[in-house]
């Protein structure tokens, strides 16, 4: 029966009671060495995230992804649809990058990383902190009745989250449709944009959803991340493990008794103060071993290594450790799927380089307009073009030409010659003249060189059309 009991965390989840509603998790507030490191990486994060769209790089903003345009800054390099193939690319990094870091670190990046923790345990939940006090006070506070200082409190709190979210949406936004254009709309006012403003309150109210209701289930529940460890984690992942040899000893953990000799009664360092349960914002006890709630935050380290200091204890009987490593002692070393997965991302990450080396300054498209035929002179046909120059350099191109490399003959920009701003696209129109006795088919194929101040850019080829050929 004991047994039994003890098997049950692995049918349900913390945020669930047994008559399926919510149980919502009251974490104590984390304090300690891996508490500080993550609080001041999320700060970093948390900075870079807010002021990535609004820094320029040669006039390009940092990061911008404007989907209904089609234009992306990536470090402010743009890049265009036609580009679409270094995205596919750069996700099969990330994706190949993500399973080799859980294989060896486990979920670490959600603990250190992930936008949804951040938010959630650096913003949200200090929040929280600040206005309703530390887990006995909030537990206290939910449980009474609803009286003036409940009310007071629960109010400032959802106000503040619900400004958090917007704040949070409007920096989303930014990345989006640019940071420029975002300022331009507040200063031009909100109301002279509803279709926007509509927009931004309802990713507002998802936000404000997440962070002040579902909460850590995002991870637990909704987050694929999470079920993926059971495929990629093996007995030599590091992730964040209680070592039970240590703590349990022969006969178990037992409570603490001052000048006791806990290694004659058999009895393991772990002195069962659930601090390590109380303070884990998923509600676990992470002496159950690795489970996919558990996004390797530190917490409980940090609230374990604070009791094994007061009591005189050996600190990290909760610590970053493998399961060989606290059952067998191994150190980690690398072994044929770290070193496959290795292979596969250092190719990928070859080739995407590659690919960014060779990748044009200059994407060039020349299509015959649609139902125009050819027209002939006495020597000579001509055809009718649209074209479509896009500058993918952070400068603009003057004195942009177009010039046929494979035929002799002409090419007549209507307007003369084009300049192409950076980051941008130029349209127009031209004709290409062949004379007949250059032309070997009624079909041929182009070859055409576009070029800026004299330098070749780019080529790009087109059919040209004729009189059939009679011999």
């Amino acid at each position: 029966m004991a047994s039994q009991k003890q098997e049950n965390f692995r049918d349900s989840i913390g945020t669930i009671t047994e008559d399926g509603k919510r149980n919502y998790i009251f974490p104590k507030k984390p304090s300690g060495k891996f508490t500080n490191y993550r609080t001041y990486l999320s700060w970093f994060l948390l900075a870079v995230l807010i002021i990535s769209p609004f820094i320029k790089i040669n006039g390009n903003q940092f990061l911008l992804f404007n989907i209904l345009e089609g234009k992306y800054n990536i470090f402010g390099q743009p890049f265009w649809p036609q580009d679409f193939y270094l995205l596919v690319l750069s996700m099969l990094v990330g994706i190949v990058f993500i399973i080799l870091f859980t294989v060896i670190f486990g979920r670490i990046f959600c603990g250190w990383i992930c936008p949804q923790t951040i938010f959630m345990e650096m913003v949200f939940r200090k929040i929280e902190y600040w206005i309703e006090g530390d887990r006995g006070k909030q537990i206290r506070l939910n449980k009474q009745p609803w009286n003036a200082e409940k009310i007071r409190k629960k109010a400032i709190k959802w106000s503040l989250f619900f400004l958090v979210s917007f704040i949070i949406a409007n920096v989303f936004l930014a990345y989006f449709i640019g940071g420029d254009t975002l300022l331009e709309y507040i200063t031009d006012g909100p109301l002279n944009h509803i279709g926007t403003l509509v927009k931004l309150l309802v990713f507002t109210l998802v936000f404000y959803f997440v962070f002040a209701w579902f909460r850590e289930q995002v991870c637990i529940i909704v987050c694929p991340y999470g079920r993926l460890q059971g495929v990629l984690l093996d007995r030599k992942s590091i992730v964040v493990a209680y070592d039970h040899k240590r703590g349990e000893g022969e006969n178990g953990r037992k409570k603490f008794r001052k000048n006791e000799d806990r290694e004659a009664l058999g009895n393991g360092d772990c002195i069962d103060c659930n601090q390590c349960v109380v303070v884990c914002p998923t509600g676990i006890d992470i002496r159950n071993g690795t489970q996919l709630e558990c996004v390797n935050c530190t917490a409980c380290i940090d609230a374990c290594d604070e009791v094994m200091d007061k009591v005189g204890f050996e600190t990290g009987l909760i610590k970053y450790a493998s399961e060989d490593n606290i059952t067998k002692g191994e150190k980690f070393k690398f072994n044929a799927r770290i070193t496959a997965y290795s292979a596969v991302l250092t190719i990928l990450v070859g080739v995407l380089i590659t690919l960014l080396f060779l990748r044009s300054d200059l994407e060039a498209t020349i299509l015959r307009l649609p139902g125009q035929n050819f027209t002939t002179t006495e020597t000579g046909v001509s055809n009718v073009y649209t074209f479509k120059l896009i500058n993918k350099t952070v400068k603009d191109l003057n004195n942009v030409e177009i010039k046929l490399m494979s035929h002799p003959g002409k090419i007549r920009i209507v307007g003369g010659t084009s300049m192409v701003p950076k980051g941008d696209l130029t349209e127009g129109t031209l004709f290409i003249d062949i004379d007949k006795e250059d032309l070997e088919s009624s079909k041929e194929k182009l070859k055409i060189g576009i070029y800026a101040d004299g330098e070749l850019l780019g080529t790009t080829s087109t059919n040209f059309t004729g009189p059939m050929k009679i011999n």
